[in-house]
């Protein structure tokens, strides 16, 4: 089998580490080969030409030939910046939030998914555009479910099957799903969910961006509606995030 000694990719800088005294290596999530890591060498040189093309949260063409174990970058080019994330620390820790819930749930080696790069590249845009951060973020997490192969249900009850009711519910992480009250009530594990809270994921699962920006919920039912994303999202890693404390700090 030919070996492809010499490619290119268009790619966002997820996070990176110091590797001797003048190399980095960086965990890239590419359009085209999915998440790989790759060697910058000398990018840490004062006089590196590359070294402002692989910015965290920046997009950039790279040109990488392959190594024994790594590819190295060769050659890299912005496509775009995203400059306001790093002048900007609210900004800043909402793109780290959406860089560390793509890099939680994906894997190297994984078949690349082009719909997953774009749903990163437009999310980390209307961040860095300013937008309405709580909706950019709860629509990036229901569409990166979706994605990834856990995308909720919320019409029908995932114990029983029938539809879901306008009344309050219970959620179920370990079911993946809603439960009717009949059959959520005294589950364990079972969260109460609200039929407003419902309403707003159920609008948010089969809405574009467009139509979910006419969501105009309370400030009390955005609390609610994040803390349910919350305990799915760390049931499903198996671990908490670290930037919703980020994010909470800069708040304060």
């Amino acid at each position: 089998m030919r070996v492809e000694r010499s490619y290119r990719v268009e790619a966002v800088v997820l996070r990176h580490m110091d590797l001797g005294e003048a190399d980095r290596l960086l965990v890239l999530y590419t359009r085209e080969r999915g998440k790989i890591r790759a060697i910058a060498k000398g990018v840490r040189r004062m006089r590196s030409r590359k070294a402002g093309h692989l910015e965290p949260f920046s997009r950039s063409a790279l040109q990488l030939a392959s190594g024994r174990d790594l590819s190295i970058i060769t050659q890299a080019e912005t496509v775009d910046a995203y400059s306001s994330l790093r002048n900007d620390l609210k900004l800043m820790s909402h793109a780290a939030y959406v860089i560390e819930l793509l890099d939680r749930f994906t894997f190297e080696e994984e078949k690349s998914d082009t719909s997953l790069y774009r749903l990163l590249t437009s999310t980390l845009g209307q961040i860095a555009a300013g937008e309405d951060m709580w909706l950019v973020l709860r629509y990036y997490e229901m569409r990166l479910l979706d994605a990834m192969g856990f995308r909720p249900r919320l019409f029908q009850c995932v114990n029983c099957g029938k539809e879901i009711k306008a009344e309050d519910q219970f959620f179920s992480a370990y079911s993946g799903g809603v439960l009717c009250p009949r059959c959520g009530s005294g589950l364990p594990g079972g969260w109460k969910v609200s039929e407003e809270v419902l309403k707003y994921l159920r609008h948010f699962q089969r809405s574009t961006y467009t139509e979910a920006k006419r969501a105009q919920p309370s400030a009390e039912i955005k609390e609610k509606v994040e803390d349910l994303m919350q305990q799915y999202l760390t049931y499903l890693l198996e671990r908490r995030l670290n930037s919703p404390d980020f994010i909470r700090r800069v708040k304060a």
